[in-house]
């Protein structure tokens, strides 16, 4: 089977950064090769450059075939021509991919109609929502980005890269805004495409999970070179090069967990029959759990099933149409704001992506500081440090602005911010979701430790099951809106009740190729 994609001796410097050295390696007709790596290793600027997405700055050499042609020195015209119709691109943030002042069928059938003729391009778009799971798709097709979850938005995305049947997808982490069961499905999806249509994918991910389930061979970059590659069960079962080693190590996984259930105490967060309505939809409907002094409780479910609105009404940040919440003993369904601001200083919040929450005119110390001042808190400068330093960051990094760090940097000036003013409880939105698997090691090990030492009660959110293993003393499962099964971490995980969680558990991938196949054949 000929070669479709091919990259050889291909270098990409920006000024004197070197961002990927002499790399080649080849993908075939109906094969799924993933690039694999930390932030910065050169994954998705080795994977832009096939599309000539890379800043006009980017100095690139070596060569990239798409089949028999030379496609790096194509002229604009015929590169835009190629782009979406022989090689298509899913990329990794559909929220600021997707345009949200068009409707998700306006921008699905664009992609269509820059390189197909058809005489019902409506009837094609609905045709590939449903192909990508999206329920309802006549509905869908009139919505726009910001009333589609993150799942949701991501499997337009594939939709819109599929549109056109390309010979090429190259898929920039697909699934990391995913929830596992999702997750399964776009993974069935994209492997379905290759096996009918013989696609070529390029599959770009931290997820050593999705790796094993997915891939045929593995390439694995370290600051802008290739360090291993091989087939997927040579790459992740026998591991040659010790940074390959050290990524399988970091790795959580889901059974290893050893967190008990907290004995029972006054709770600091309790909800009684919330429901929350959104254009008449029970977004939230009659959800009812509590967190003990000290307790992490986590909150796992699909994109779409409520988990966020639940962190986001227990902050005070959603108003429910019925039922109670109260923090510390109190009552806030109905608190107005000023009778709140006292109670919000006893609740910290770390958001899902760092790189919008926190102010790109701030630097690094203001954000932190930014609580500080508005509760007028004394000693600040001295806080700041002192919180800087406890979530690893260092003196040397307070002057720096938001766009000057890593993901994971910034995730921890979320995590330092959060934990500012000394919360009794705080709310973790996904956290860890978009970071590779080395970075999330270390939030995730600066978590505990800090949770551990400070005592604070949490609820985190999140739909990887490992991390949630490994952090939670409880854990609570939401199902289109409800929750259907809560207990200790060990009965939810290690016996569960309900089939909708047998099905999570099922759906999670594990990072051991052999034991993955075996899974999605049990799994039907």
């Amino acid at each position: 089977m000929g070669d479709v994609l091919s990259f050889e001796d291909l270098s990409i410097t920006f000024g004197e950064v070197e961002a990927a050295r002499q790399v080649s390696f080849t993908v075939r007709k109906g094969e799924v090769v993933a690039v694999v790596g930390e932030s910065g290793s050169g994954k998705s600027v080795t994977a832009m450059s096939a599309l000539g997405l890379l800043p006009r700055k980017a100095e690139v050499t070596g060569t990239i075939r798409l089949e028999d042609r030379e496609i790096r020195t194509l002229p604009g015209k015929q590169l835009r021509a190629l782009r979406g119709n022989e090689i298509a691109m899913v990329f990794q943030e559909p929220m600021t991919a997707l345009s949200p002042v068009h409707t998700i069928g306006w921008q699905v059938a664009e992609a269509i109609k820059l390189h197909q003729d058809l005489p019902d391009v409506h009837k094609k778009v609905v045709e590939l929502l449903s192909t990508v799971g999206l329920d309802r798709p006549e509905e869908r097709a009139r919505q726009y980005p910001h009333e589609l979850s993150g799942g949701m938005r991501q499997r337009v995305m594939i939709a819109m890269a599929i549109s056109c049947d390309p010979k090429v997808i190259i898929a920039d982490e697909p699934t990391t805004a995913l929830d596992v069961t999702v997750q399964a499905e776009i993974l069935d999806l994209l492997r379905e495409l290759k096996n009918r249509l013989g696609t070529a994918i390029v599959l770009i991910t931290h997820s050593m999970g999705v790796v094993a389930d997915l891939a045929d061979r593995v390439v694995v970059m370290y600051r802008g070179d290739i360090v291993e590659q091989g087939s997927v069960d040579d790459v992740l079962l026998r591991p040659e090069h010790e940074y390959t080693r050290r990524l399988l190590k970091a790795v959580p996984r889901l059974g290893t967990g050893t967190r008990q259930a907290e004995a029972s105490q006054e709770p600091v967060l309790r909800v009684d029959g919330l429901t929350v309505l959104f254009a008449g939809h029970k977004a939230v409907d009659d959800v009812s759990f509590e967190i003990g002094q000290g307790e992490v409780l986590g909150l796992v479910g699909e994109s779409g099933s409520g988990k966020t609105t639940v962190g986001r009404c227990a902050v005070g940040l959603q108003k429910p149409v019925k039922g109670t919440i109260a923090l510390f003993g109190q009552d806030i369904a109905n608190l107005s704001a000023k009778k709140m601001r006292p109670l919000r200083a006893r609740i910290g919040m770390v958001f899902q992506d760092p790189a919008s929450s926190l102010d790109p005119r701030m630097t690094v110390a203001e954000c932190v500081a930014e609580p500080l001042i508005l509760h007028r808190a004394p000693k600040r400068n001295e806080r700041v440090a002192e919180l800087l330093d406890a979530v690893e960051l260092g003196e040397q990094l307070k002057d720096r602005y938001p766009h000057e760090l890593s993901g994971g940097q910034r995730q921890r000036v979320s995590i330092a911010r959060a934990l500012a003013l000394d919360p009794d409880l705080l709310i973790a939105d996904e956290p860890t979701s978009a970071l590779d698997v080395s970075v999330q090691a270390s939030i995730l090990e600066l978590f505990l430790d800090l949770q551990r030492r400070l005592k604070f009660s949490c609820l985190f959110i999140s739909h990887d099951l490992a991390v949630v293993d490994m952090l939670a003393n409880r854990v609570a499962v939401m199902y289109r809106g409800k929750i259907v099964e809560q207990g200790s971490r060990a009965d939810v995980f290690g016996a569960p009740q309900q089939d909708y969680t047998r099905r999570l558990l099922a759906a999670a991938p594990v990072p051991d190729p052999v034991e993955q196949r075996e899974r999605r054949v049990s799994r039907g």
